[in-house]
């Protein structure tokens, strides 16, 4: 407990000294006329997941280097280029090459490769990717990817102490600590920092690592449902990107949260614990259910599909009908 208490104040140290630095340099979020924000904010904040999983390796060398190195080099190298990319845009040839060579670290690191016949390689590539961007896409208002990291790690970490032992604890904890320091900055209706790519990508490497590691250990691909509220909208939004034929490389506010923090006018802080709660709800019945995998899947998705769609449309509606008068 000391230890955890000891690497919560060094982080909090590091963030700090993260922020003098962001602030000289001008490393900066500018909102325009996508952002769900619309003051100058730190970029990069996120930075604390990398620096967290260092700390962890300085104090777990050995577990390390027998086991850890390839998930150590997948993150450091995904961090690496979406933090150049936050501060200077890089080409997208770049980041999708550091994407799949990181991919390939992790899938290394959770022993895919060796239990999975070389033709579902191919799968597990595309879903990790498509998953990190997703949950770069969901990096939107304050307080979202800090709370939705917090219920996420705070479940499996009781999956894994109370459920079936999958990765070392500490391999949870020290991205625990890291998301604690995160959301005191970030969750505040004024957030001293922003995640960025670098926060994004780097919690969600972490992630789906250990969400991969507990399948492995398991072979119950439910826990893929640890991810069923940003899955199921980002899904539903390319889907209605594609049949309006936007480009969905591009950035646009078409998400549910977007249309509720800009059109409605909700507290950026509300609709990010809205989010969190409803997975850590589904969360709980997730890890409590004795039902197969394709009964879990409709009655999560039946249900929660429906209300994003209703509310889609009501606040579609309302920007329609205001557009008219």
């Amino acid at each position: 407990m000391i230890e955890y208490l000891l690497i919560f104040i060094t982080l909090f140290i590091l963030i700090q000294a993260y922020f003098a630095v962001a602030d000289k340099y001008n490393i900066i979020d500018k909102p325009n006329h996508r952002s769900a924000h619309s003051q100058i904010t730190l970029r990069g904040g996120g930075i604390i997941f990398p620096i967290a999983f260092i700390i962890f390796s300085i104090f777990n060398y050995k577990e390390v280097m027998e086991t850890y190195w390839s998930f150590g080099l997948g993150l450091l190298a995904i961090c690496l280029v979406s933090f150049i990319d936050d501060v200077r845009t890089l080409s997208g040839k770049i980041r999708i090459t550091v994407h799949f060579l990181s991919v390939a670290l992790l899938l290394n690191f959770t022993g895919t490769f060796s239990a999975m016949p070389v033709w579902v390689w191919p799968a597990f590539f595309i879903m990790i990717i498509g998953t990190l961007n997703a949950y770069n896409f969901m990096d939107g208002i304050n307080g979202m990817t800090g709370a939705y990291t917090l219920v996420t790690l705070l479940t499996l970490f009781y999956i894994n102490r109370d459920i079936i032992t999958f990765t070392q604890e500490n391999f949870i904890m020290y991205a625990l600590l890291a998301s604690l320091v995160f959301l005191f900055f970030n969750f505040r209706k004024k957030a001293k920092c922003f995640a960025g790519d670098v926060g994004s990508m780097g919690i969600g490497f972490w992630l789906i690592a250990l969400i991969t590691l507990l399948i492995m250990k398991t072979q119950d691909y439910r826990y893929i449902l640890l991810f069923s509220v940003y899955g199921m909208e980002v899904v539903l939004t390319i889907i209605e990107r594609l049949m309006m034929k936007e480009n969905i490389f591009e950035a646009h506010r078409r998400h549910l949260y977007q249309l509720l923090a800009n059109e409605k006018r909700m507290s950026h802080l509300v609709i990010s614990a809205v989010y969190a709660l409803t997975q850590l709800v589904i969360n709980l019945f997730l890890i409590h259910s004795e039902l197969p995998v394709y009964a879990i899947i409709p009655i999560i998705f039946i249900p929660l599909g429906s209300v994003y769609l209703f509310l889609k449309l009501r606040l579609k509606k309302k920007v329609q009908s205001s557009v008219i008068k």
